[in-house]
C-alpha cells in the first residue's frame, strides 16, 4: 500500500482552502507583530483624583501614532508583491496538470494517439480528469486500429473476387477457340463471383448498420422473430442434414426489430454453416424477472476456449480443417451479432461445447429504452 493510499484524499478545493487560510493567518501574525510589539512599550497613566484625560508615558522604545501608521502602510506595501509572488507560484503548481493536459491534447492527432498524460500523484480533480482522458485516448487508439484493420480486411475480401472475375473474363476473351458453351460457363462463374461480392457487401452493410446503434425502439416478442427466421432456414438446414429444434416461450423486450432479426439470422446461419452432416441446432427463448434471453446451441467442430473472443471480431474465421480447407463464410456473422448486442446494451456470452460447437446466449434487459440524448444542435437522438 502506497503513501497516497494511506493518506485521505484531498480535493483541489480543500487544498486551496488550506493555502488561503494559512496565508491569511501568516499575514495576520505579521501585522500583529508589527503593531503589537511597539505598543507594548507604551503605557497610559492618569493622575490620582484627577478627571483629566489619560496621558501616555513611554517606558520603552515606543512609537507615536504617526510612526505606527507609516509602519503599517509600509508593511502592507511589502506584503502585496510577496502575496502576488506566492499566489503566482502556488497557482502555477496547481495548474501544471492543466497545462500538461492542454499540451498533450494539442499534440494528439489521428496518427499520434499513443501519447498519454500520466499526471500521477497527488490525486485531485485535475489528475482524475487526466486519468479519464488517458482512458479515452486508449479507447480512441483501439478504435482507430480496429478501423484500419477492418478496412484492410474488407479491401482484401473485396479485391479477391474482383481479381478472380477479371482473370476469368480475360481468359475467356483471349481464348481463340471459345464457343458458346465456353462463354456460357464463364458467364456462370462470373455470376457466382458477383453473388459472392453481393453477399459480402450485404454483410458489410449489416455490420455498419449494427455498429451505428439503435435508431428506433419498439416493443416486440423475440420468440415471434425467431420463429420467422427458423421458417426461412428449415429447407437449408434439411439440405445440409442438420436438425433444428426450437423451445420458444414468449419473450417481450424492446429494441430495433430489424437489428434483432439480423442478430437472429446470423446466429442461425452461423450455427448451420459451421456444423456437420447429422448435426443439430437448438434455439430457445425465455423470460425471467430481470432478463429476456435467446440461446443458440449447435454441434460442430471443437473450438478452443481462447479462440472464442477472436471469432467475435470482423473477418475472423475458424482455422482450416485437417484437410487444409478453409470453412465457408466471411468471418462477419458473429461480429454482427456482437455489434447488435452492444447497440442494445445486451449481454453476450459464448462458450465452446466439449463435444464440439458453440453455445451463444444473448440477454436483453426488458423495459423502457435508454433516455434520448440531447445534442448541442437541439436535435433529439437515441
Amino acid at each position: 500500500m502506497t503513501v497516497s493510499q494511506l493518506l485521505p484524499r484531498r480535493s483541489l478545493r480543500a487544498r486551496l482552502m488550506f493555502f488561503y487560510a494559512a496565508a491569511v493567518f501568516v499575514a495576520g501574525i505579521v501585522v500583529l507583530l508589527v503593531v503589537a510589539v511597539p505598543l507594548a512599550g507604551i503605557q497610559s497613566t492618569t493622575p490620582a483624583g484627577s478627571r483629566a484625560p489619560a496621558t501616555i508615558t513611554g517606558t520603552g522604545n515606543g512609537i507615536g501614532p504617526r510612526q505606527l501608521l507609516v509602519g503599517s502602510a509600509v508593511t502592507l506595501l511589502v506584503l502585496v508583491p510577496v502575496a502576488l509572488a506566492g499566489g503566482w507560484f502556488v497557482a502555477g503548481r496547481f495548474l501544471r496538470p492543466l497545462r500538461a493536459i492542454t499540451a498533450t491534447a494539442r499534440a494528439i492527432s489521428a496518427g499520434n494517439l499513443h501519447r498519454r498524460l500520466d499526471l500521477g500523484e497527488p490525486t485531485d480533480e485535475l489528475t482524475e480528469l487526466g486519468a479519464i482522458l488517458d482512458d479515452l485516448f486508449a479507447r480512441l487508439e483501439a478504435s482507430f486500429d480496429a478501423q484500419r484493420h477492418f478496412v484492410a480486411n474488407a479491401s482484401h475480401e473485396l479485391r479477391t473476387p474482383l481479381a478472380g472475375l477479371r482473370t476469368l473474363l480475360e481468359v475467356a476473351i483471349a481464348d481463340p477457340d471459345a464457343n458458346a458453351d465456353t462463354l456460357r460457363s464463364a458467364c456462370q462463374e462470373a455470376l457466382a463471383l458477383g453473388g459472392h461480392q453481393e453477399r459480402l457487401v450485404r454483410a458489410l452493410l449489416a455490420l455498419a448498420t449494427s455498429e451505428r446503434g439503435v435508431t428506433r425502439w419498439d416493443t416486440f416478442d423475440l420468440a415471434h422473430i425467431v420463429r420467422g427466421v427458423l421458417a426461412s432456414r428449415r429447407e437449408r438446414a434439411a439440405h445440409s442434414d442438420i436438425g433444428l429444434a426450437e423451445h420458444l416461450t414468449p419473450a417481450v423486450t424492446a429494441g430495433d426489430p430489424r437489428l434483432i432479426e439480423s442478430l437472429v439470422v446470423n446466429l442461425v446461419d452461423n450455427a448451420i454453416r459451421h456444423n456437420h452432416p447429422g448435426g443439430h441446432v437448438e434455439i430457445s427463448t425465455q423470460t425471467s424477472d430481470t432478463q429476456v434471453t435467446l440461446t443458440v446451441a449447435n454441434s460442430g467442430p471443437v473450438i478452443p476456449d481462447d479462440q472464442i473472443q477472436r471469432l467475435l471480431q470482423p473477418f475472423q474465421r475458424l482455422a482450416p480443417d485437417r484437410n487444409g480447407r478453409r470453412r465457408d463464410g466471411y468471418g462477419l456473422g458473429l461480429a454482427i451479432v456482437n455489434a447488435v448486442a452492444q447497440a442494445h446494451r445486451a449481454t453476450l456470452a459464448a462458450g465452446a461445447r466439449p463435444q464440439g460447437g458453440l453455445t451463444i446466449t444473448v440477454g436483453f434487459t426488458p423495459g423502457h429504452p435508454p433516455p434520448a440524448v440531447e445534442p448541442a444542435g437541439g436535435e433529439r437522438r437515441r
